[in-house]
């Protein structure tokens, strides 16, 4: 079944329904929102093979209520901006992490398993879905962590829609067909870096600007 099929599209219905109801209240209020929409697969996978080249452990992986705190002060320190989190999972093989998913609950992300054939990237369609609405419903700026040159195309319009949109990711292992968007408005935010979301250095290899150079990382 392609990805593109209305039928696969019905089976894998994203977050969307749900933006629609806050879309409605934010528009008559003025209030702006922030999603922020994870790739938890591709977060994960970037992660463990190209950083760690294994499976992260559990105390390595990122701190996803700093994450949600530096989404929420990205663009509007202190203003207490609406900031509401997608975490999409692949739920194919027929179990969820429990526990992660309480977890990530309790600091306030709604949690959108989605499930589909094993040739089909459920979590990038309904991530590419979930941007198609919130684009066509309206207000709303995105930050989206992820990798992926999946998402380009939506990306492109939420800027041209005159959005706030940032990549959250390591900087340095981004589509380089993503960081061409930068010219359009696209922010880079660096999982590590800007939003302090590891407790330990990752071992990272990257070209590092003099002035932000530490080297008591490397004693």
């Amino acid at each position: 079944m392609n990805a593109q099929d209305p039928a696969f599209a019905e089976r894998v219905g994203p977050a969307d329904a749900s933006l629609s109801a806050d879309q409605d209240r934010q528009a008559a209020s003025g209030e702006r929102v922030t999603y922020l929409v994870v790739d938890g697969e591709n977060i994960d996978a970037t992660l463990g093979m190209s950083l760690l080249e294994r499976k992260p452990r559990p105390e390595e992986r990122p701190r996803w209520e700093r994450v949600m705190q530096g989404a929420r002060k990205l663009w509007d320190p202190g203003s207490g901006r609406k900031t509401k989190g997608l975490f999409f999972l692949n739920g194919s093989n027929g179990h969820l992490p429990f526990s992660f998913v309480a977890a990530l609950r309790g600091f306030d992300y709604q949690v959108v398993p989605l499930s589909g054939p094993a040739r089909v990237k459920v979590v990038d369609v309904g991530i590419q879905r979930t941007l198609d609405a919130i684009l066509e419903q309206g207000h709303g700026d995105v930050v989206l962590a992820t990798h992926d040159i999946d998402f380009l195309d939506q990306l492109r319009a939420l800027l041209a829609d005159d959005r706030r949109v940032a990549v959250l990711c390591f900087r340095e292992l981004l589509s380089a067909g993503l960081h061409e968007l930068e010219e359009q408005g696209l922010q880079i935010v660096d999982l590590e870096d800007d939003f302090q979301a590891f407790n330990a250095p990752l071992p990272r290899l990257r070209i590092i600007e003099l002035d932000s150079f530490d080297p008591t990382r490397y004693l």
